[in-house]
């Protein structure tokens, strides 16, 4: 990358919160033009990536919302290059727990390592060197990015340190934390928090998160999905057929499906080793569909493993999007599920879940992060901590297609009473107007 990409969505087309009035009703969206009535100022959101993961995602819905309600707002991105994005991800990594940890509880023996891994494990000792390059990459994004908004999004650890050039008497600097911070490795946390401190507010995505060892106010602000995407709008057989055939998937058994960034933390293996099990009961195939984001080293390395483990088994589908998939083709993959699947070890929400249950799914999962705040266990799908516990639920769910159906219905009334865009967008003018 060789230069800061930043894009002011004021001078494209806004989006009015009246698209969404047929789904969430009128009183809400009244509501939110009253709270945006109040709000004076600009917003600036900043983070990593415009494309790969759910924080892109949101913000491209979020933002051109607020442009629709007359609140000022741009969407800006930092660049690093490849070393700073390396020691970036093993910050992500560390801050959902300790290294060594990450390792122990992966699907993956410890005297064969992936090398990406030992490496990783390796660079977090070389802690000054990593701090360095982190250092060294914010202070050139700070001094190159225009930042005069009245309202500062830094969301997650990528942009967190640029917080030393802000002016303390101009403006309101918020840290959006994507990211499940409960139990982090000490060094990496006691490094970020210097700068996590000095901002006026915190947020996380579940109370879990919540940190005691901030000063700061600190606000609860689950993610959201945008139910008018193409990623998540109701799609014709015709429509889902033809993504299937593009794929070569046929519908004659029963399809699971699990969609995530190939990410080791997403613990892909353990989800073929479960399909594994449920296919000595029920003829059924896995699909594993997924990208890489613009600011993940790992994600080709862990393709890789994944398509090994899978071998020639024609019924276990590993895809790739390159590029990247459109969102009506992930959209069709998980209408075509019978049952979808988020088998995460770690977890900063899990968006894909709640996509998963707005088409009406059930869905099963790891309990970790965000993910029980959408999988009530037993009303919208279940929670499992192994591939043994995960393959008992999916058995049952594709043995008993009504139960499946209800959990469904469940899920889909969770989601639209809990984790729709409109909701988040409410929830950030509150923030906005207490600050």
């Amino acid at each position: 990358m060789s230069s800061v990409k930043s894009i002011n969505l004021k001078k494209k087309k806004k989006r009015s919160i009246w698209d969404y009035e047929a789904i969430v009703g009128r009183r809400p969206l009244e509501y939110m033009e009253l709270l945006a009535e109040n709000v004076t100022g600009s917003v600036q959101h900043i983070n990593a990536t415009y494309t790969g993961g759910g924080v892109a995602e949101i913000l491209s819905s979020l933002v051109p919302l607020f442009n629709g309600l007359d609140v000022e707002t741009e969407w800006s991105v930092i660049r690093g290059d490849d070393k700073f994005y390396s020691v970036t991800k093993s910050f992500h990594n560390a801050l959902h727990g300790s290294l060594n940890g990450v390792i122990d509880v992966c699907s993956y023996d410890r005297s064969d390592t992936p090398a990406g891994l030992r490496r990783q494990v390796n660079e977090l000792t070389m802690k000054q060197e990593m701090f360095e390059t982190y250092l060294h990459w914010n202070e050139i994004n700070s001094e190159e990015m225009d930042i005069d908004s009245d309202f500062v999004f830094m969301h997650d650890p990528q942009p967190a340190a640029m917080i030393r050039a802000k002016d303390k008497d101009v403006g309101k600097w918020i840290w959006r934390c994507h990211i499940d911070v409960s139990n982090p490795n000490a060094l990496v946390w006691d490094f970020l928090r210097k700068f996590v401190s000095g901002y006026d507010a915190s947020v996380f995505s579940a109370p879990l998160f919540a940190r005691p060892d901030l000063k700061n106010r600190q606000f609860l602000v689950p993610p959201s999905i945008d139910p008018l995407s193409d990623k998540n709008i109701e799609l014709s057989e015709s429509e889902i057929d033809a993504v299937l055939d593009k794929y070569e998937i046929t519908r004659d058994k029963p399809i699971i499906t699990q969609i995530s960034r190939f990410d080791r933390l997403k613990d892909l293996p353990g989800t073929i080793d479960a399909y594994k099990r449920v296919r000595e009961q029920i003829d059924c195939q896995l699909l594993l569909a997924g990208g890489v984001a613009a600011d993940d080293p790992e994600g080709m390395e862990v393709y890789c493993e994944i398509a090994e483990k899978a071998g020639h088994d024609e019924d276990i589908h590993v895809l790739i999007g390159s590029p990247p998939f459109t969102e009506i083709e992930i959209n069709a993959f998980q209408r075509a599920s019978d049952v979808i699947m988020q088998k995460s070890l770690k977890e900063g929400f899990g968006l894909v879940v709640s996509e998963g249950l707005w088409k009406g799914k059930p869905v099963v999962g790891g309990a970790t992060g965000g993910i029980p705040l959408q999988i009530l266990d037993g009303v919208t799908g279940y929670l499992v901590d192994s591939p043994e516990g995960a393959a008992q639920r999916i058995a049952d769910l594709l043995k008993n297609p009504k139960l499946a159906q209800k959990l469904g219905e469940n899920g889909r009334e969770h989601v639209r009473n809990n984790f729709l865009i409109t909701r988040h967008l409410r929830d950030y003018l509150l923030l906005i107007l207490s600050l």
